[in-house]
């Protein structure tokens, strides 16, 4: 691996990282009234096409770090349909 690679999984990691801090907070409140279900249906999207893109460039730092940014999204995505619906985590 080189330092071109090295680089691009450095930033797929940092950036696939960067909504777990929200995802953390959201479960701790079961609350997501301030989560844009809109940002992340986009992010969704995005992280579908870095995908398709590595997978046509056989790069797998960008197929796994977008992948696992792609889950981690899933995640949100459930939480802050979940929540919403469902103020203050209450049945």
């Amino acid at each position: 691996m080189n330092w071109t690679q090295l680089i691009g999984l450095a930033a797929g990691i940092c950036t696939a990282c960067s909504l777990l801090p929200q995802v953390i907070k959201t479960l701790k409140e079961k609350k997501a009234e301030d989560v844009s279900l809109g940002m992340l249906f986009l992010l969704q999207a995005g992280l579908i096409l870095w995908i398709i893109y590595g997978i046509q460039r056989s790069d797998m730092p960008i197929i796994l770090t977008n992948c696992f940014s792609l889950l981690v999204n899933i995640v949100m995505i459930i939480l802050g349909i979940k929540y919403k619906k469902n103020p203050g985590g209450k049945s």
